[in-house]
Formats: C-alpha cells, sequence, structure tokens
C-alpha cells in the first residue's frame, strides 16, 4: 500500500452514497456539518457553493467537482446568495424524481444536473495528510487536465443516470471510492504546497513512508529504515523529523496503532493476529500500547466500531 491509499483506508468507513440531482430556476439548499466527507460534481448547468463560517464563494461550472473533506456545512444555489437568502435556504431533501422541494423542475432558465454524495470517516485516527486538505478543493475543469477524474466522473453519471444498470450495486460505490482518490490526488498535483505535498516529494522521506507502509511488522530500526531510504542515520533523522513532524520510530508506532484500528474495525481476526500483522510479540504488548494512543481496549474499541457502522 502506498501512503495516500493507505490515510484514505485508514479513515474510511461504510459505502459511500450519491444522487443525480436536478434543478432549476430560483433555488437554493443547505447541507448540514457531516461527520465525513461532501463531494458536488456539476453536471450541466452552473451553481454557486457557500461554505459555514465564512471563505469566498465558489463558482461552479459544468464538469467541476468540490470536496469537502471535513464535512463544512454548506449552501448551494443557483446565485452567490446574500446572508438572509442563505438563512432561508431549505434543508437538502430529494424527491423521487431527483429534484429539490421548491424548485419547479419546469422552468425554462438555469437548469442545473448535478451528482451531490458524502463519504462516511472515522475522525477518531485522521492520517496528518488528510488533515491538512483545506475545507473546500474546488477541482474546476480544464481540458487536458486530471483526465482520470474526467473519466471518473463521466462513467459515474452514467451509473447513476436513469435506470438502473446490471451491477450498479457493486459498480458505483467503487466508482465513488475511485472519484475520491482522483480528487486527493488532483488536488496534491496541483501543488498547493501542503507539508505532505513536500513529504511525498521529498526522495529520502518518501522511501522511508513506502518502507514503513508496506510492512509495517517488520523489525524496523534507524539504521535499517536508513539504509533502505539510501542515507545515513542521521540524514534520515533530519529529513523525516522535518518534514514528517515525528521521528521514524515514532511515526511506525503511531502508524501500527492506526493500521490495527482499521483490521479491529473491518476484519474479524483475533487480537493475536493482528498484534502480529502489526509488529507486536504479544496481544498483551499491543493491548497495552493501543489503549495508551487511543484511552481505549482493542476489544471495546471493535465493540464500538461495530455499533456505528
Amino acid at each position: 500500500m502506498d501512503v495516500v491509499s493507505d490515510a484514505i483506508a485508514a479513515v474510511r468507513i461504510g459505502r459511500p452514497s450519491s444522487n443525480r440531482v436536478r434543478v432549476s430556476g430560483s433555488w437554493c439548499t443547505r447541507f448540514a456539518p457531516y461527520e465525513g466527507a461532501g463531494f458536488h460534481v456539476l453536471l450541466e448547468g452552473s451553481c454557486w457553493l457557500l461554505p459555514d463560517g465564512g471563505g469566498p464563494p465558489v463558482s461552479l461550472g459544468p464538469g467541476d467537482a468540490v470536496l469537502l473533506p471535513h464535512g463544512t456545512g454548506h449552501v448551494i444555489a443557483d446565485s452567490p446568495a446574500d446572508a438572509a437568502a442563505v438563512a432561508r435556504a431549505a434543508p437538502f431533501e430529494l424527491r423521487p424524481d431527483g429534484t429539490l422541494p421548491g424548485c419547479d423542475p419546469t422552468a425554462a432558465s438555469g437548469a442545473v444536473e448535478m451528482l451531490c454524495g458524502k463519504y462516511r470517516l472515522d475522525r477518531s485516527r485522521v492520517h496528518p495528510l488528510m488533515l491538512e486538505l483545506p475545507k473546500v478543493v474546488h477541482l474546476p475543469n480544464r481540458v487536458g487536465v486530471h483526465p482520470e477524474l474526467r473519466a471518473a466522473i463521466s462513467l459515474l453519471g452514467g451509473e447513476l443516470g436513469g435506470e438502473q444498470r446490471p451491477g450498479a450495486c457493486m459498480a458505483v460505490p467503487s466508482l465513488l471510492d475511485l472519484l475520491l482518490v482522483y480528487m486527493i490526488r488532483s488536488w496534491m498535483a496541483e501543488g498547493p504546497g501542503g507539508a505532505w505535498s513536500a513529504v511525498l516529494g521529498d526522495p529520502v522521506a518518501a522511501a522511508a513512508l513506502r518502507a514503513l507502509h508496506s510492512d509495517p511488522a517488520a523489525p524496523w530500526t534507524n539504521d535499517r529504515l536508513a539504509a533502505e531510504a539510501g542515507v545515513s542515520r542521521p540524514t534520515l533523522a533530519r529529513r523525516f523529523t522535518a518534514l514528517v513532524g515525528r521521528p521514524p520510530m515514532a511515526y511506525l508506532t503511531w502508524w501500527r496503532l492506526t493500521y490495527a484500528a482499521t483490521l479491529l474495525r473491518d476484519t474479524p481476526d483475533p487480537l493475536a493476529a493482528i498484534a502480529r500483522r502489526v509488529g507486536y510479540g504479544t496481544p498483551y504488548a499491543f493491548s497495552h500500547a493501543f489503549s495508551r494512543e487511543f484511552g481505549t481496549t482493542p476489544g471495546r474499541y471493535r465493540d464500538a466500531a461495530a455499533k456505528a457502522s
């Protein structure tokens, strides 16, 4: 697994969801804050996104994608509404025909078609790469830019349009997962100058992270990891700590326990097997480290995750 894939897999839970929405005329709808991430993709027409808590309104046109990775509440409207209009915005709720209450689907002007969806995320163990994402990630549609994202949008729009196609119950969640990966990848490619773009662009830190994520159970030491990255131990310690924000072995401990939490949530594997997979010699040693990191035992964590799913 690479770092970006691991960062997404560690935090994403359950199945994502999406709807194809059609509106026209004058409209304004509110999306409440969400314990996850929301997204919108414009297929036709144009509209505006107004995030809660300030920030400039975002103009969306055909093919644009926008990700709200921290579940920020927001309003989407046919125009950059003023504060009074935003306050009156109706909560997002679809009618059976895919239109919004209070919207005239027969209006001749302002036809908009979009995909609206969300991902469930576990905020208790978010990778710092995900924390670094801004509250609104706007990815405008530009010719020749991010072709994989454009292809995913096209495929998803086709699956959610009209009658359900055979195999759609498997295709749509997979495409939504792919869409999330491509939106984050596209944001990183835009060069926002974030810390984790620098981390993954640094050959020493990136090589060390790939090694740790590829085999977290290995008996890593600073010397062994430095050899894997092709540098001296002091060089590795200096560059890794400066970029990642913690020393290599401290990051390894954190990642092992974060990965263990994913295994507790997503697999029925016994505690001893999970302990071995994340590099702990005994269930007792693993349980002690896990409790120190998460403030609860592995068994209680697994029970709570099962109840929340």
